[in-house]
């Protein structure tokens, strides 16, 4: 197989859809002698919002720490390799030929997902390079996740929101149980989440597991120091240590959790204070893009990816705390159509900005026209375009140097603005 032909070959396994369980996955993974098994120390993170950050934070400590360190994450931007690195590299797409190769005939009569076997494929070149530490982000849930095969040391939980709904069940409570399961006998674990309800869940798994449970705001405290475009800086303090000053070149403070995390897992982990910091001040060297990316000035042009009513508040909120500084706010986004999309755009329209609408590169979009008549229930006018190209294009032609352009939605959006050369 040369590459091109192990794309054509699992790009097309989407139309096996999202099938939950570990059966299919670990058949693949038995072909390889179970790599899950030789991930090195394994940090498996699940939560509605705000994996990528804790995900690309642990692997830019554990790189600067001097640990050969694999990250799994999805989906991807442009390129298929994105979601397979170590080290911040990604996977050779020779690899992926090979892997792929080997794992064609046991995918087609098991009828794996896409998802199924890009795990196998990630984990049997973690195990093949022998990386020391595996940062391993769920594609969806947890429980039946087919990252779900690894016994892992620390078991993170970042956020819980109302996302996946018809998959993960249509409470707070119902979500963070499928996304506790992620939780092991012995694990150590880690949450962001703060309501009662989400809670609840991840602590009764922890005790049945008997692992500890660290939680963000009573096992540490952050503060927001400063958040500008593209520098947060924080002071965070846990149980044994106290972390002034910390950088991370990021947008938004509702990263902070996520930072809290990171900084707990690592200091758990032994990390010194020294690689804490310098690996916070790398992290986009992991490859991690596209939450709230500054990519263009005058006008200033953000690329994001929230894509939930949870995620978009907090871009929103973000966005408004610099709304002094700008003339006007220019909003272009499109969805996947397993999203809330009424409430999405209730949180954009707090920006009182200018909207447009587009189609997404991929089959699940809500079409340009859906979106624009529900921009109308809601109350505002919405110019349509039939691609984010063409949209951005007319926004850049529009906007005015001191005018502010939000690209937000979708990761499938995002990707198709970065490979047209923004």
């Amino acid at each position: 197989m040369t590459y091109q032909e192990a794309l054509d070959f699992l790009y097309p396994l989407h139309r096996f859809g999202i099938k939950p369980g570990l059966d299919r996955v670990r058949v693949l993974l038995d072909l390889h002698g179970s790599p899950q098994t030789q991930l090195g120390l394994v940090v498996h993170i699940a939560g509605t919002n705000g994996k990528g950050s804790v995900a690309a934070s642990l692997a830019s400590i554990f790189q600067s720490a001097g640990k050969k360190c694999a990250l799994y994450t999805s989906p991807h931007l442009v390129d298929f390799t994105e979601r397979i690195r170590i080290n911040g590299n990604q996977i050779p797409r020779e690899r992926v030929a090979h892997y792929c190769s080997r794992f064609r005939d046991a995918v087609i009569d098991n009828q794996a997902t896409f998802f199924e076997a890009t795990t196998a494929i990630a984990f049997a070149w973690f195990a093949d390079e022998g990386v020391d530490v595996s940062i391993l982000e769920t594609g969806m849930g947890g429980r039946l996740d087919a990252t779900n095969v690894v016994d892992s040391v620390y078991a993170v939980i970042t956020t819980i929101g109302l996302d996946h709904t018809d998959w993960l069940g249509g409470t707070l409570s119902l979500i963070a149980a499928e996304k506790a399961a992620i939780i092991k006998k012995g694990s150590r674990v880690f949450t962001a989440v703060s309501q009662s309800e989400a809670l609840l869940p991840i602590q009764h798994r922890a005790e049945s597991c008997q692992a500890p449970l660290f939680v963000v705001g009573k096992d540490s405290r952050c503060t927001v120091v400063s958040a500008d475009p593209g520098k947060l800086v924080l002071e965070v303090k846990t149980a044994s240590r106290y972390y002034p000053d910390l950088k991370a070149p990021l947008t938004g403070s509702f990263h902070a959790s996520g930072v809290s995390l990171a900084v707990m897992v690592a200091e758990d982990a032994g990390i010194v204070s020294e690689h804490i910091y310098s690996g916070l001040e790398r992290i986009l060297q992991t490859g991690y893009r596209a939450r709230l990316e500054l990519i263009g000035t005058y006008p200033s042009i953000f690329l994001d990816v929230s894509h939930n009513p949870d995620g978009m508040r907090e871009t929103v909120n973000t966005l408004l705390a610099f709304r002094h500084e700008y003339r006007r706010m220019y909003v272009m986004f499109g969805l996947a159509s397993d999203k809330d999309a009424g409430a999405v755009i209730r949180e954009l329209l707090r920006l009182e900005c200018f909207f447009v609408v587009v189609n997404i590169p991929s089959e699940r979009t809500v079409s340009a026209e859906a979106l624009c008549s529900l921009c109308q229930k809601e109350g505002v006018a919405a110019t349509v375009f039939v691609s984010g190209r063409e949209g951005l294009a007319f926004l850049r032609a529009k906007a005015g140097a001191d005018d502010l352009i939000l690209v937000t939605g979708s990761f499938y959006l995002a990707g198709d603005i970065i490979a047209g050369g923004i």
